[in-house]
């Protein structure tokens, strides 16, 4: 698949700076891939296009407050970061941003009380760092760390910056239990209680994966063919217990993917149920053409244009439907990524 058949044009004001209240008022737009009929909702209407048999899958993936601001002891330059993983020692593996070149030995000190990292070696564009504190990273950069919002929805504030409570509230499903993301499964968020009451009422199941989303859900494509393009690995897990009903032969009705991370999960697991949970990293790219083992519907947001995500989407729909839908979100004023409305893909 070539790239720039993923490529379109979006005004800036229409990339969305922060949610809509309630979660669920977000537009929806509803594509049907067999007639590509196109409609236009509200998350809150998602009821209304599913059955009692159905199966709705989700990842309850947490995001850390994993962006983090400092300075460097020696010299007091500014220097800011992003948590990626604790390994096994204690140390974290970051990027990093400074002013100045960085090296082994040179210590940072985080802001808000936080502790001091010392830059042990690098790995690839990243450093290992070794925190001068003990406890998990979760509850160090609870207290000092802060929201990891996408780039794009910080250029687009600009000087309307938000309070870091606002968004670690809001860029947070209201099921995440399972920290480890440094990106939202953003389908997600646009879930209320209410709206999962009125699904469990409907006699759905509703089942969870998890999928810990990482920094290489924003990379761009740079390749003119999207087979070229290296894609990211991220750490996923399924329970057998969930595995077992998804394969369960009696199963009858559609399985709903609430997201682009969820299909990824559910399209990486074996292809005989072992009986065991599932666990391990997945560097699945699904672009068209793609056999689709698992996922029948789709609820997902807009993407960035040239992305693997945007590519996820024309595997489920084709990318001419995709194309003309995107088209029209633009057209109709639809709010994008992040923050933004949702699709729901037939």
């Amino acid at each position: 698949m070539r790239i720039d058949d993923l490529d379109y044009e979006l005004p800036e004001a229409l990339i969305a700076t922060r949610p809509v209240e309630p979660r669920d008022s977000a537009r929806m737009m509803v594509v049907h891939r067999e007639s590509g009929a196109i409609e236009h909702r509200h998350v809150g209407d998602l009821p209304d296009y599913l059955d009692r048999n159905d199966t709705i899958v989700r990842n309850r993936s947490r995001v850390l407050p994993a962006r983090f601001n400092g300075h460097r002891v020696e010299s007091g330059g500014s220097v800011s970061g992003l948590f990626l993983n604790q390994e096994p020692d204690g140390h974290w593996l970051v990027m990093l941003r400074s002013n100045g070149r960085l090296r082994d030995g040179i210590e940072i000190k985080l802001d808000d009380g936080g502790p001091v990292l010392t830059l042990v070696d690098r790995r690839d564009a990243h450093w290992i760092v070794r925190p001068n504190a003990s406890g998990s990273a979760e509850e160090i950069l609870g207290s000092c760390g802060l929201t990891p919002l996408p780039p794009y929805i910080l250029r687009a504030r600009g000087s309307a910056e938000l309070p870091d409570e606002y968004d670690r509230e809001r860029y947070q499903t209201i099921y995440a239990k399972e920290a480890g993301s440094v990106a939202a499964p953003t389908a997600g968020l646009h879930f209320t209680s209410a709206l999962e009451n009125q699904l469990k009422e409907m006699g759905l199941s509703i089942l969870e994966v998890v999928l810990h989303v990482g920094p290489g859900t924003f990379a761009p494509v740079t390749t003119d063919e999207l087979d070229d393009h290296p894609m990211h690995e991220e750490w996923c897990h399924v329970d057998r217990r969930t595995i077992g009903r998804l394969m369960d032969p009696a199963r009858s009705g559609r399985i709903v993917s609430v997201g682009t991370t969820t299909a990824r999960v559910l399209e990486s697991l074996p292809e005989q149920d072992s009986g065991r949970d599932w666990s391990g990293m997945t560097d699945l790219l699904i672009s068209p053409p793609f056999n689709w083992r698992f996922v029948d519907v789709l609820l997902t947001n807009f993407h960035l244009p040239r992305s693997t995500l945007l590519a996820l989407v024309a595997a489920r729909i084709g990318t001419e439907l995709m194309q003309t839908a995107y088209r029209e979100a633009v057209q109709r004023g639809y709010r994008f990524y992040s923050y933004g409305d949702a699709m729901l893909l037939l």
